[in-house]
Formats: C-alpha cells, structure tokens, sequence
C-alpha cells in the first residue's frame, strides 16, 4: 500500500469516528462528558498525525522520484509498449469480452478498439471456434495454465490463426485477465500495419473484401438519401424508411419498434417469402407484444446493440403463439438488434433517449452479418435517431425569407 493509500485509510476511519460522534448527541447528559473527551482525542489525532501527514504528502508530490508517479509513468509506459507491439494483442476477460486491442489487433480483426471493447472477441471468429476458444479462455483465467489453439476469424475463414492464452494480472483489478496473442498458422512473422506492403512482394487486393466495402457505403448513402427525404417530425415515417432500405439489401427481416419514451410499440414487419409460411410468421410478428422480446426490452432498456452469430438463446425474439421460437421458426443464423440513440442537446456530447429497435435477422444458407457490418449498422442506426428528432418545422406560406 502507497502512503497516499494509507493515509486515506486513516482519513477515511477519522470521518467514520466522527460519525459516530455526532449520533452520540441523543445520549443522556450524564453521559457527555464521555463524548466530550473522545472528541477531543480526535481533534488532537488530526493536529498531531493528520496535519502533518497531509503536508508531508503535499510536499512530496511534486517530485519525480515519488513513489505514486513513478507508477504512473511506468504504467503509461506499458500501455504505450502494448498498444506498438507488431503482433496483434488483445486483452480480454474470462467470458472474452474485449478490455483493450493494440494497433496490430485492430488491423488484422478490421474492427476499430473502441468497438470492440466490451463486445466479446470469440464474436470475431468462425462460428465454429467460438465455444473452444471461450472453453479455453476461461481455463487460463481460473489459472489452469497457458493455452493454444487454431482459430479462424469470420471475415477471413480460410485464414489459420494460433491464438496463445496466458494469464495477466491487471493493476488495480480484481480479477484475473486473458492475454491473446495471434500469430498465422503458416509463420510466426509480425504482422504489417493496415495498408502496409509486405517486404519484396507487391500486396494483393481482396475483390471481395472490396466489393462488400462498396455494397456497404452504397448502402450508408441510400440510407442517408432516404432519411433526408422524410418530412420532420414524422417519427414513424423515419423508423419505416430505415427499415425499408435495409430489407432485403442488408436483412431477410426487419422488425422495427417505436420508444421515445412510451410504451414499446410495434410499428412494422418487414420479412422474407422463402417459405410458405413466412407470411405467416410476419402476421404474429406485427401482433407480437415488443414487450415479450427479450433482445429488444435489452436494447430499448440500456441501448446496446446485440450482434449474434447462431444464436444459441433461441427465446431471444420470443415465441409464437403455438409456443415455438420465433428464431427457431423463421430459420435464423445470425441476427442484429440496434437501438436508435443520438447524442444528446448537451455540450458532453451524451446519449439521448433511445428513440427505437431496429432487428434484423438473416436466414437459411445467407452470410452471417460481420463485426464491420455491425460498425455500420451501429453509423446508420444513429442517423436514423437524428431523423426521428427532427422536430417538425413551422410552415411558410411560399416564397423565401430575404433575412
């Protein structure tokens, strides 16, 4: 423990001391004098200890060599050194979820570090490697030892990846952390940053990572376009064109609910006609209670998104009135649900009230939605809450105002 700790230890039972002087003023008269003297102890404990303490803190700080900032600057260091490590880093928890990412990570995984942190990193990869790398994840933080294993991430499956697991003790933290490490599975060579040549070799474009880059700002554009052309003030105009553009396009369903601050309300289901009964399911899906949706109270509630490859809560969107999963039903492989939310009217910049859910679901043999195409998502969700916000503006009677 650092001087500054101790010496708040003992400040803080100073303050507690006197808390418990002060309820002792219902006590009896008889009974004051007491008080009076362990008040008085107190008071002389703070003019002989406290004070000085306090000063000699006060003069240290300054200092260079000062215990409390040399930690400080030790630890700057370390995440500096962390954040230039040529090999992709991650830090996670024991259910994977992402504490922090260096550069490395951020370029191979193509997800920026501030989204991924606090979404879990197994979401990242093949489907078919999450459960193991979870499983593993968690034996290395209930210090079982180091681990390895061929992983795969989603965006890039024919790609091998060793992933190392290691236990870390973060400062500061209660429990224990994972530290991952990727290497390729065909060397253990450094990776480029983003955008870099790799030495003696011309880099190789990806068509297909290009294409589905394009799809995606066409996609963005047609959203914006849409959304500027509704009429301010319409809010369920603005939640009905969003969930237009990306029916089909981008999900085989879209379900959007109305919030801004009433009772959830379901305002349309828009869903695919693969099977015969799909225009079934959208009648119970346009009747369905968003109440009895456990991924949209979640997303209305603390305005999160939710990016799910295989669901494995299959009661997620709810049941049918035969009792069967709506996911179940519908055939669903992978699913998003967004709340609309905007940055507040303050200067902090904070989150506004969630204004509506939009969720998507993509069924049968369709790619599964991405990490990227969840980033997205996440841009276009916010433009459509700044539509819906728009207030209605007064009506001119023609011509323009010269000013």
């Amino acid at each position: 423990m650092t001087q500054t700790d101790d010496f708040g230890a003992e400040l803080a039972d100073f303050v507690r001391r006197v808390g418990e002087l002060r309820t002792a003023r219902a006590l009896p008269p008889d009974e004051h004098l007491a008080v009076l003297d362990a008040a008085l102890f107190e008071l002389r404990h703070v003019a002989d200890t406290l004070w000085p303490r306090y000063e000699q803190l006060k003069a240290a700080a300054p200092n260079a060599s000062s215990p409390d900032r040399q930690e400080r600057q030790e630890r700057q260091l370390l995440k500096a050194l962390f954040q230039r490590l040529p090999m992709p880093v991650a830090l996670v928890d024991r259910d994977t979820v992402v504490q922090r990412m260096n550069f490395a990570a951020t370029g191979l995984t193509g997800v920026r570090a501030g989204y991924a942190t606090g979404r879990p990193l197994a979401a990242l990869l093949s489907p078919g490697d999450r459960a193991a790398f979870r499983s593993q994840a968690a034996a290395v933080a209930r210090g079982e030892g180091d681990r390895s294993l061929t992983v795969h991430l989603q965006q890039r499956p024919e790609e091998r990846l060793l992933a190392t697991l290691t236990p870390l003790r973060p400062p500061d933290e209660p429990h224990p952390a994972v530290l991952v490490v990727f290497q390729s599975g065909a060397s253990t060579g450094a990776y480029p940053p983003p955008g870099a040549v790799a030495a003696g070799r011309r880099a190789v474009p990806d068509l297909s990572e290009t294409t589905r880059h394009t799809e995606l700002l066409d996609l963005v554009d047609a959203m914006t376009t849409e959304l500027l052309s509704v009429a301010p003030g319409d809010q369920e105009a603005a939640l009905g064109a969003a969930a237009r553009i990306l029916h089909g396009r981008f999900a085989d369903w879209v379900v959007a609910d109305a919030v801004a601050g009433k009772p959830l309300k379901r305002t349309l289901v828009l869903g695919s006609d693969a099977s015969p009964g799909d225009e079934a399911l959208a009648q119970v899906l346009a009747g369905q209670d968003p109440a009895d949706c456990p991924l949209v109270m979640e997303a209305a509630r603390g305005g999160s998104a939710s990016l799910q490859v295989r669901p494995e809560d299959t009661d997620g969107f709810g049941r049918d009135p035969a009792g069967d999963p709506v996911l179940v039903r519908a055939d669903v492989t992978s699913l998003l649900c967004v709340p609309l939310t905007a940055p507040g009217v303050d200067a902090a910049g904070t989150t506004g009230p969630v204004q509506g859910v939009l969720t998507l679901f993509r069924t049968g043999a369709r790619r599964a939605f991405s990490m990227a195409e969840g980033q997205v998502m996440d841009l276009m969700s916010r433009h459509a809450a700044l539509a819906m916000r728009r207030p209605a503006g007064p009506r001119r009677a023609g011509g323009y105002s010269s000013g």
